[in-house]
């Protein structure tokens, strides 16, 4: 299933407008030639790598800008890991040319990713991380290309109508492998109508022809 922050945004669609991916695409920062080329990264320290990353970062800062931003799970260590330093725009991250990605979620589109085609592997341990941010300044055009499908793939299978769509096969898929026949609330329960085309001022109508034929039915 899609994770809560991509649902949030689906559902919430313009209203919070700086983390929908109709921004991100329209506001990517600099030129690929003027961002910085330095792997980037901030977040706190949910995970041992994190701490690792940033430790990596302080002995290659030439090539690895990572800081923690807040600590709740593990001793602070100043000597060790820097000091905390504060969160930056969203948009501040396109900045740079390379972002690490650490993330502990495994999200519903990762298998649909291909190494070199969408993103740049490398080892949970981080044993080959500079190897392969050496690799992305060496090919720099192949990177932009990896960028640029990664942007497609955004465009082609992660705006709000691909995840409405991803939902419903779930669910559709999902009642399937039920032993009981579900039942409609009870009167205590509140039906909340969703928007209609006449509840917006955008003329562009949905489509009464369904799309969804042309994706995969692979989930």
């Amino acid at each position: 299933m899609p994770t809560y922050d991509i649902t949030e945004a689906t559902i919430e669609m313009m209203s919070r407008v700086s983390l929908d991916v109709f921004s991100v695409q329209g506001n990517t920062g600099p030129q690929w030639e003027n961002k910085t080329a330095k792997a980037f990264w901030r977040g706190r320290d949910s995970r041992q790598e994190r701490l690792d990353l940033v430790v990596l970062s302080r002995k290659q800062p030439k090539i690895i800008d990572a800081a923690l931003t807040h600590m709740f799970f593990f001793p602070k260590d100043p000597d060790k890991y820097g000091e905390l330093v504060k969160t930056i725009s969203f948009f501040d991250f396109f900045k740079y040319k390379y972002q690490i990605n650490m993330d502990e979620y495994y999200e519903h589109f990762y298998h649909d990713l291909q190494p070199y085609v969408h993103y740049i592997p490398y080892k949970k341990d981080l044993s080959d991380l500079v190897k392969q941010i050496e690799w992305a300044k060496n090919h720099d055009e192949e990177v932009l290309k990896i960028v640029s499908n990664a942007r497609s793939f955004v465009r082609e299978n992660l705006l709000p109508k691909d995840i409405y769509c991803y939902h419903a096969k779930v669910f559709n898929k999902f009642s399937k492998l039920l032993k009981y026949k579900p039942k409609l609330p009870d009167s205590s329960w509140e039906s909340v109508e969703q928007p209609t085309d006449n509840d917006t001022t955008c003329d562009c109508k949905r489509s009464t022809k369904s799309k969804t034929k042309e994706k995969k039915d692979e989930l």
